[in-house]
């Protein structure tokens, strides 16, 4: 039974599968397509612009600006190598004209500056390649800034780069050379940009005391030209209630070699501070010119979310009534938690109607006196009348009439007289002979010849007469 019923039990039981061996399945390949951050339409292109110090002055400027700032990459060019050693280091170092400078200086030589730019044109196209904004920033008077910027400006404009140059002028007391050297690279480089600043040195002092060491004043000038080219950048790359981006600072920047106006001002906010703001923002004692006549101008306000729209307003009334009428006027709003106290505006305006460089008063000509001859008197009229009637008188005696003609006509008639003529005929009119050219060549040669003896004649009486002395005279005329 017991048999019987186990077999029952394991027939119900599950049979066991048996064990086959399948052939795995061939996995198929993923391919992978690439994409460029350029093609994707949920990825932003970020602005990449580059901050380049030409020289060692310029150098020392990008510098300063270099420690405060991130988002935009710094260069600092020279052709001294000390001088780059000393530059910060949160700045690339780029030294050109190794071949000619030896890693020196040029001397305020500005040929030797382009000659070492000109030597390294591949390494400074290679620098400035991919870059949507090149600042370009040098102070002018010396030899790499002078010489090499123009080069380094023209590079950037032929990569289809917007180029914007910020430049200092040296100061009165470094010489009339440096000045002269400073205003022919000005011409240089002035149509390889879209827009260039420039500053002179000597209005530093209308900021400082003339008793400020050189370093110092020279910071102060550095400051400035930091806070201004911080508050441009912060301007592009920071999004805001009003945005403005890369597209609109590329729309003021149009043209060609345009006079730029660029300003950073910041103050704490009050009763009244956007009125105080706007007296700084566009009276910077920096600049010799202001934003009058401009054709485009990008400001942008940065505050907290208390700013009011009757101060937005009351700025930018005050910035387009110095602009042109046909100006374009693009303006953006920033808010954040930084400012909360303070209120912060940075103003760049292009195409500014002034000229860096008055032109030269010419002298003025001396006008020559004229001399006004006074009117005869009718008494001496009368007298001048007479005596040119008395010689047109003398003449007419003095001048023989002419004959009658042959046919009893005179030759001179009177005015208005018409002309008669009077046919006669051939067999009543008189023969006349008249004589040949031969007879009167005879007769005038015959005729000279007896009035030449003649006058020899009376000479020799006369010299007879005057050599006898003059008591004989008299007789022989009594005799007479």
């Amino acid at each position: 039974m017991t048999s019987v019923f186990l077999k029952d039990k394991l027939n119900q039981m599950p049979k066991k599968r048996k064990k086959t061996t399948k052939k795995p399945k061939k996995q198929k390949k993923k391919v992978k397509v690439e994409v460029k951050p350029e093609e994707r339409s949920d990825i932003v292109k970020k602005t990449k612009i580059r901050v380049i110090g030409v020289g060692g002055g310029g150098g020392s400027i990008v510098s300063e600006i270099a420690s405060r700032m991130k988002k935009a990459t710094f260069v600092v060019a020279n052709t001294d190598k000390q001088a780059l050693r000393a530059s910060s280091r949160k700045a690339l170092h780029f030294q050109f004209g190794q071949d000619i400078t030896h890693g020196l200086g040029t001397g305020m030589n500005d040929e030797l500056g382009r000659e070492a730019a000109q030597k390294d044109k591949d390494k400074i196209k290679k620098l400035l390649e991919g870059q949507d904004l090149c600042i370009i920033v040098s102070c002018l008077g010396g030899g790499a800034g002078s010489g090499a910027a123009p080069i380094f400006a023209k590079i950037s404009r032929d990569l289809g780069n917007i180029t914007f140059g910020i430049f200092t002028l040296p100061f009165k007391f470094e010489g009339e050379k440096k000045i002269e050297i400073a205003k022919e690279s000005l011409k240089r480089i002035k149509n390889h940009l879209n827009a260039l600043s420039v500053i002179p040195n000597e209005r530093v002092f209308q900021i400082i005391d003339k008793s400020t060491p050189l370093k110092q004043a020279l910071s102060t000038v550095n400051k400035s030209l930091s806070d201004s080219l911080e508050g441009l950048i912060e301007t592009i790359y920071q999004p805001g209630l009003i945005n403005i981006d890369f597209a609109d600072f590329k729309t003021i920047l149009e043209g060609r070699g345009r006079l730029a106006y660029l300003n950073t001002e910041e103050i704490q906010r009050k009763e009244g501070s956007a009125k105080e703001l706007m007296e700084k923002v566009l009276n910077s004692p920096l600049y010799p010119y202001g934003i009058r006549g401009a054709r485009g101008v990008l400001f942008n306000i940065v505050g907290e979310k208390k700013l009011s729209l009757s101060e937005v307003g009351e700025i930018s009334r005050d910035i387009s009534e110095l602009t042109n009428p046909d100006a374009k006027i693009i303006f953006g709003i920033s808010q954040s938690k930084k400012y909360s106290d303070t209120i912060k505006t940075t103003l760049l305006a292009t195409g500014c109607a002034t000229k860096i460089f008055p032109a030269k008063a010419r002298k003025k000509r001396k006008k020559k006196k004229k001399i006004v001859k006074e009117k005869p008197s009718p008494r001496i009229k009368r007298k001048r009348r007479k005596k040119y009637t008395q010689k047109r008188k003398k003449i007419r005696k003095t001048t023989p009439k002419k004959k009658k003609g042959l046919l009893g006509i005179f030759s001179r008639r009177k005015k208005g007289a018409k002309k008669v003529k009077i046919s006669v005929p051939a067999e009543e009119a008189p023969e006349i002979n008249f004589p040949t050219n031969e007879d009167r060549l005879r007769k005038n040669g015959l005729q000279i010849k007896k009035e030449a003896e003649e006058e020899e004649k009376e000479m020799v009486e006369k010299e007879k007469f005057w050599e006898t002395p003059a008591f004989l005279r008299r007789n022989q005329k009594n005799k007479e």
